[in-house]
């Protein structure tokens, strides 16, 4: 059987501890074995800040991509939507006017307009 030590903590830091421990860990040995070999494998302080949280990173990481969805609207509204209605109208072909076949002439009746008339009014007055 091990033999245990008692180490004097604060009333509200032993029953953090012990909430922390319960939740996460068999015994709080354990608990304190666990959070002691983490800062000294990776090499860091328990009073040094990590980074940035995660909030942060995902609200930045929205404002990249509204901004990387943004700039991909731009460029489909003035770059690919043009060429590609460019391209289409290329390859789009249009049916050829049917022409009637040279076989038989016909013959156009004009209607011959009369230039000059008499006048309906016989009085002679200009």
């Amino acid at each position: 059987m091990d033999s245990f030590i008692g180490i004097r903590f604060k009333k509200e830091t032993a029953k953090r501890f012990q909430e922390f421990s319960r939740t996460h860990f068999r015994s709080h040995t354990e608990a304190l074995e666990t959070m002691l070999d983490f800062f000294f494998y990776n090499e860091i302080s328990p009073k040094e800040k990590l980074g940035p949280t995660g909030r942060t990173i995902e609200a930045s990481l929205k404002k990249r991509i509204n901004a990387v969805i943004a700039i991909m609207r731009d460029m489909e509204k003035t770059q690919t939507k043009p060429t590609v209605a460019m391209i289409e109208s290329l390859f789009q072909t249009e049916e050829p006017k049917k022409k009637p076949l040279i076989l038989e002439k016909k013959i156009i009746e004009e209607k011959k307009e009369v230039r000059f008339r008499e006048k309906q009014n016989h009085t002679n007055e200009l």
